[in-house]
């Protein structure tokens, strides 16, 4: 087979990189692993996003509860002394890791982000960070529909193959993450004229989560650009 081929077929390492500026719920439990001895722990943190309701002319208000788990030096050198309500800054990726307040392999677990880099302030009012901005690969076929208040709203799944190192297993691993996107407008649209299963995607939005009781993650799209395979 001759190098171009065996190249164009192996699947390049998709872009996964997500930014959270919120407030602590609860004071970290930091616990160790041994063999090596690492620091570890899942934090849990609260972004808050605000929005005018043009019916009723008023703000209104959402939380969103993010799972983080964080690793390594990161650990004593950012949450040692953090308590509930300290803000707090995370650079990360999103993961398939199950908490560790899950037993069960087979139960619904929240959906946890990665953390790469964070930094600890002290309490204080904050204007709420929550993005994502990621390469994907569209795996189904998106549907468009129009909500009871004549909007256009179109949902869709990815994945995104992205490459992270494992301070475990000492080596990079590739995951791939499955998510649903939500997307309005003309945006929404667009894609459902013009996307089929197989093309690539690049999206800036936000993470959000289902109101049910599996609170399942999901990509809410604020600008997408489309790529045809």
């Amino acid at each position: 087979m001759p190098l171009s081929s065996a190249i164009s077929q192996q699947s390049s390492p998709q872009l996964c990189t997500v930014s959270l500026l919120g407030n602590l719920v609860a004071k970290p439990d930091i616990r160790y692993k041994a063999n090596p001895v690492v620091a570890i722990t899942e934090i849990v943190l609260a972004t808050t996003s605000k929005w005018l309701d043009k019916k009723t002319n008023t703000y209104k208000e959402w939380t969103s509860y993010h799972h983080v788990k964080v690793e390594g030096d990161l650990v004593e050198q950012s949450l040692l002394h953090a308590n509930k309500g300290d803000v707090v800054l995370v650079h990360g990726y999103l993961s398939n890791i199950k908490p560790a307040t899950s037993k069960d392999a087979n139960s619904e677990h929240p959906a946890i982000v990665h953390a790469s880099f964070i930094q600890q302030f002290p309490k204080g009012y904050i204007q709420s960070i929550n993005q994502i901005h990621c390469s994907a690969t569209l795996t189904s076929t998106p549907q468009l529909m129009l909500t009871e208040h004549n909007k256009h709203f179109t949902q869709a799944d990815v994945v995104i193959k992205h490459d992270a190192y494992s301070t475990e297993k000492q080596e990079w691993l590739t995951t791939s993450i499955e998510r649903a996107i939500h997307i309005w407008g003309k945006q929404a649209q667009y894609l459902a004229e013009h996307a089929t299963t197989g093309d690539e995607l690049v999206i800036e939005g936000k993470l959000s989560y289902t109101s049910n009781t599996q609170k399942s993650q999901f990509i809410e799209v604020i600008k997408l650009h489309l790529f045809k395979k």
